[in-house]
C-alpha cells in the first residue's frame, strides 16, 4: 500500500487541491493507497476538509514539522511512505516513478519541483539554482520525499531536533541505508512564501541562518519564514 502523509497547519485554502491530486494519482496507479493528514493544531477547517476528502486525520499539537511528519507515519499502514506538503500538487507520473524506484530497490528519494504562478522573478532564479543543487547532491526537497517503511524505521523517522532542513537530514540518513534517488519527474509547490516575502527579507533570513550556523534550524526562533503565515496576495484573486 502507498501511504501519502500530509503535514498540515491551517491549510484549508490549499489542502483540497492537494488531496484531489493525491486521489487522482492513487487511482491512476491502481495501487492500494491511503491519505493521512497530520493536522498540527489547525484553527481553520483543515481537519474537516481532510475528513470530507477521505483522509485519515491525526490530530497533534507540535508546531514542529519533523514531529508532525512522524505522527502521520506512525498511523500509516503502507509499505511505501510518500510525504507531501499540504501546498504541493503531485501527478501520476511522479508518484508512479517513486513507487517504481522503491519497487526496484531504492530506499527512498525526492523529485524535481516547480512553483505555481505567479512567481517573483528572483524566485525563478532561486528555484533553478536550488533544483540543480539538490540534484547534484542527491537530496530531496521537503515538499516531496518518499521512502520505504523499512528504511523509515531503520533511521528512526525524521529527526525531531530540527525545526527546518529536516528533509536534508532525512535524505542523508536514508542514503546510509541504500540507494536514494532524485526523480526527473516534478511536483508543483506553492510559491506563496516567496510572494509574501520580499527579496530583501528572504536574503536577510538566509544570512541570519548562515550566521547562526547549524543550531539555527534546531529552534523555532528565527524560523518565521516556515512557521508564520502571511496572506498570499493571490488568495482573493
Amino acid at each position: 500500500m502507498i501511504s501519502f502523509i500530509v503535514p498540515a497547519y491551517n491549510e484549508a485554502q490549499c489542502l483540497p487541491a492537494t488531496l484531489a491530486a493525491l486521489h487522482a494519482a492513487g487511482r491512476a496507479l491502481d495501487e492500494p493507497y491511503e491519505i493521512v493528514v497530520a493536522d498540527d493544531a489547525s484553527t481553520d477547517a483543515t481537519a474537516a476538509i481532510a475528513q470530507q476528502q477521505g483522509a485519515v486525520v491525526v490530530s497533534v499539537a507540535n508546531r514542529q514539522i519533523a514531529a508532525t511528519r512522524n505522527a502521520g507515519a506512525r498511523v500509516a499502514r503502507g509499505d511505501w511512505l510518500i510525504f507531501v506538503d499540504a501546498d504541493t500538487l503531485v501527478n501520476e507520473a511522479v508518484v508512479r516513478a517513486a513507487v517504481q524506484a522503491m519497487r526496484s530497490g531504492a530506499v527512498g528519494g525526492g523529485a524535481g519541483m516547480r512553483f505555481d504562478e505567479p512567481v517573483p522573478a528572483y524566485a525563478r532564479c532561486l528555484l533553478r539554482a536550488v533544483v540543480r543543487l539538490f540534484r547534484a547532491t542527491g537530496y530531496a526537497a521537503g515538499c516531496f520525499l518518499f521512502c520505504t517503511r523499512a528504511a523509515f524505521a531503520a533511521v528512526g523517522g525524521f529527526d525531531e531536533q530540527y525545526y527546518g532542513a529536516e528533509e536534508l537530514v532525512m535524505s542523508r540518513a536514508l542514503k546510509r541505508q541504500g540507494r536514494f534517488v532524485v526523480l526527473e519527474e516534478a511536483v508543483v509547490t506553492s510559491a506563496r512564501k516567496l510572494r509574501t516575502y520580499s527579496l530583501g527579507e528572504t536574503l536577510g533570513l538566509l544570512a541570519g541562518l548562515a550566521r547562526r550556523g547549524p543550531q539555527a534550524v534546531k529552534q523555532r526562533a528565527g524560523m518565521a519564514f516556515w512557521y508564520e503565515r502571511r496572506d498570499d496576495p493571490r488568495k482573493d484573486a
